[in-house]
């Protein structure tokens, strides 16, 4: 394998951040261990029940860039801003204010929304990856790009719907989020679903699906059902489709022929609400 086909699988599989000045050699022996100092008579005399019950003093870690509320507070925080938000721009504007995800301490820009929210389609994907954090844009990478493919095909582009995340700034090294990070951002989600109030969702990858959805069921177990989803502040339920991510397509390229039946099927329900919808 060249030079750059093995970076270019280094970039795929997620390695594409340097953590050290220097590259690690992992075949290097070891270097011997420092032998350890003597302990002090004064602890090794001691009984071992006194000992067990001695409180062992560590140093206070030190602080994250940014203090983020802990939990329940984070996620009331959210609320909070979230429900004063009555548009678009003020939703983007507490979104980029908020502290409360610990996320945005290692991220480079938050990265909120793309395409039109006037449109009748709303996607809602994952996380941010390392081309949205440098350009602060969902789907803007190498998924991003199959994902235009993939709409184009049924004659829709970013002028003709919108796309956000669950969460608004990258995991470090694209890691899974942890619950909490979720958390605290979908106060700010399910308020940005109901300032655009499309006429339909599109749930795009597991980690959107089963959080929207509050379910354990797997993507593959979802993908390609058509669901209610009950928003707070929309007057009914909006038709909700979830589907793979592009991403997962790029790993597994036979569940395209999934993918392409989600695709027909979201282009028919566009038709049955009266949308127009012409082929590319």
């Amino acid at each position: 394998m060249s030079d750059l086909a093995t970076l270019q699988w280094q970039i795929e599989m997620g390695a594409d951040e340097a953590i050290a000045d220097e590259p690690i050699d992992r075949f290097k022996a070891p270097a011997p261990a420092p032998a350890a100092a003597p302990m002090r008579a004064a602890v090794t005399s001691a009984p071992a029940a006194d000992r067990a019950a001695t409180p062992v003093s560590r140093p206070a870690p030190s602080a994250p860039a940014i203090a983020a509320p802990a939990g329940a507070a984070a996620i009331a925080s959210a609320r909070a801003l979230a429900e004063k938000a009555t548009s678009i721009a003020e939703l983007e504007a507490a979104v980029r204010a908020f502290d409360g995800c610990a996320l945005k301490a290692t991220a480079t820009n938050t990265v909120f929304a793309d395409g039109n929210p006037q449109a009748k389609v709303m996607l809602v994907g994952e996380a941010p990856g390392a081309d949205e954090d440098r350009q602060g844009k969902p789907f803007v990478g190498v998924s991003g790009q199959l994902l235009d493919r993939m709409m184009k095909w049924i004659g829709l582009d970013r002028t003709s719907f919108y796309i956000t995340n669950i969460l608004f700034w990258r995991p470090p090294g694209n890691r899974q989020p942890t619950t909490a990070e979720i958390a605290s951002c979908v106060p700010f989600v399910e308020r940005h679903i109901a300032l655009v109030r499309p006429q339909v969702l599109v749930l795009v990858g597991g980690t959107s699906a089963k959080t929207l959805l509050n379910t354990a069921d797997g993507i593959i177990r979802l993908r390609g059902k058509w669901r209610e989803l009950t928003i707070p502040g929309v007057d009914k339920p909006i038709p909700t489709l979830p589907t793979f991510h592009p991403a997962y397509l790029l790993r597994s390229p036979a569940q395209k022929r999934e993918s392409w039946r989600d695709l027909l099927a979201l282009k028919t329900q566009l038709t049955s609400l009266g949308n127009t919808v012409t082929n590319p």
